[in-house]
């Protein structure tokens, strides 16, 4: 009886059929899809105006320049309305982030002036930024 081949019987699957799963799946997500309303009204928030010497919530920045000005998150100011603005810092409920940076060629003695102004008010959560750029000197020939 050589050339005869004898014949396993086929075993059940034993893997789960997903098509009708994934079928069901996909049905739900269109009937979804289809009853959720579309968004078709808008209602319009009135934005606050960024104006001169305005206080941000949570972080303020402070930079000295080389002309001798004073910017209160961009905006010049003098060293009185610094001091109301940091004052209007410390009444909030959380005390914004105060961010210093002199510029290169700004003045020592401005600078000075504007840190005892800083340090009397209170200011708790100061820090200096920008000094990354200063770490490594030229050597001037």
């Amino acid at each position: 009886m050589a050339g005869t081949v004898t014949l396993k019987p086929r075993e059940p699957l034993s893997e789960m059929n997903t098509t009708p799963l994934i079928d069901v799946l996909l049905v739900l997500l269109v009937m979804f899809v289809l009853t959720v309303p579309a968004a078709t009204h808008s209602l319009d928030v009135p934005l606050p105006q960024q104006g001169a010497g305005t206080v941000d919530a949570t972080k303020n920045k402070v930079v000295v320049t080389a002309e001798g000005a004073i910017l209160w998150n961009g905006d010049a100011v003098s060293q009185g309305r610094l001091r109301a603005l940091l004052q209007e810092t410390q009444a909030m409920a959380v005390e914004p982030e105060l961010q210093f940076e002199p510029q290169a060629d700004a003045a020592y003695d401005l600078t000075a002036r504007v840190l005892n102004v800083i340090k009397s008010t209170g200011v708790t959560r100061f820090g200096f930024v920008g000094n990354e750029r200063y770490r490594t000197f030229s050597t001037a020939e």
